[in-house]
């Protein structure tokens, strides 16, 4: 039986958002990567069917009248939610890998090093990791899990706290034999000291004089290049304690100072509520909380 969807002309709508969203035939023709022509055809064509104009051509220039701002809206949230429809079939199929993403530094150092455990209970499981730290649009990437380093505000998302954080100062043990440790509320001048935009100084010296070591330190934005130069001996560095552990334990670091502070923020487990119920995702999400579970924090000896 015929219905009303028979005739609705979806490509045209299509074009219709691209025209509008540059206000340009022709930019919209290479957004869809079609000819103007095709563009300008669609166009009619949808006119045609409600029969009202939807846009005043003055030559290059394209104006949207009144009734296509008035269609607009309604057509742009028609074209997400279909988009999003597609993309949760497309996250629901048993097949294919589990896409995660997260901050690189997360993966080579804490992630990866766990990562056997995993395969060796879920051996049918394919991982496909990226790395960022952008907020994911989950309705328009084929991610379906991001981990997180934040406060837990996603909203509308299912987001579940992994770890919590602290900071902790660290350094080759040679250079802690050259210089000594660091007291916290003490002048750090003369102390080289690696800065990370991330991991100010000032959080743990509870002083006002970061000026003075600033002018004298490297600055490393990227927190597994500040291990690395900090296990090289070029500086001391407030490290992240998720981060350094694995460095403590090889014995290529050391704790530099009394003084853990905790992480105003932690790392999260984040998705689409609906995603939970993927198979895949949820035993990515049993593994991954239960390997945070054994992961130890600092010592008392650290944290006071």
């Amino acid at each position: 039986m015929p219905t009303a969807y028979d005739r609705l002309p979806l490509g045209a709508l299509r074009v219709f958002e691209a025209v509008a969203a540059h206000l340009s035939f022709s930019a919209a023709a290479d957004a869809l990567n079609v000819t103007p022509a095709a563009v300008s055809q669609q166009i009619k064509a949808l006119e045609g069917y409600i029969q009202v104009p939807l846009f005043r051509r003055n030559g290059r220039r394209v104006e949207i009248t009144d009734e296509g701002l008035e269609l607009l809206p309604s057509v742009r949230t028609g074209l997400e939610k279909l988009e999003s429809a597609l993309q949760q079939i497309k996250h629901h199929r048993r097949a294919g890998p589990l896409q995660i993403t997260m901050l690189s530094s997360f993966l080579q150092i804490w992630l990866l090093p766990r990562i056997r455990s995993f395969r060796r209970k879920y051996p049918n499981i394919e991982l496909r990791f990226h790395t960022s730290r952008e907020l994911v649009d989950f309705s328009r990437s084929t991610h379906h899990v991001a981990i997180r380093f934040g406060r837990g505000n996603y909203p509308n998302l299912h987001s579940e706290k992994i770890l919590d954080d602290w900071l902790v100062p660290v350094a080759n043990p040679d250079l802690i034999k050259q210089h000594g440790m660091l007291e916290r509320g003490k002048d750090l001048s003369k102390y080289p000291l690696l800065e990370n935009g991330d991991e100010p100084w000032s959080v743990w010296s509870q002083t006002d004089e970061e000026a003075a070591w600033l002018s004298r330190a490297p600055s490393i934005d990227d927190s597994a290049g500040l291990l690395a130069a900090a296990e090289e001996g070029l500086g001391y560095a407030l490290a992240s304690w998720t981060l350094v552990t694995r460095a403590l334990q090889k014995g290529t670091l050391r704790i530099a100072g009394k003084g853990a502070l905790p992480y105003g923020s932690a790392y999260y487990f984040v998705c689409p509520k609906n995603f939970l119920t993927v198979p895949k995702v949820a035993q990515f999400r049993e593994w991954i909380l239960a390997a945070a579970r054994e992961f130890p924090g600092p010592g008392a000896s650290d944290t006071r």
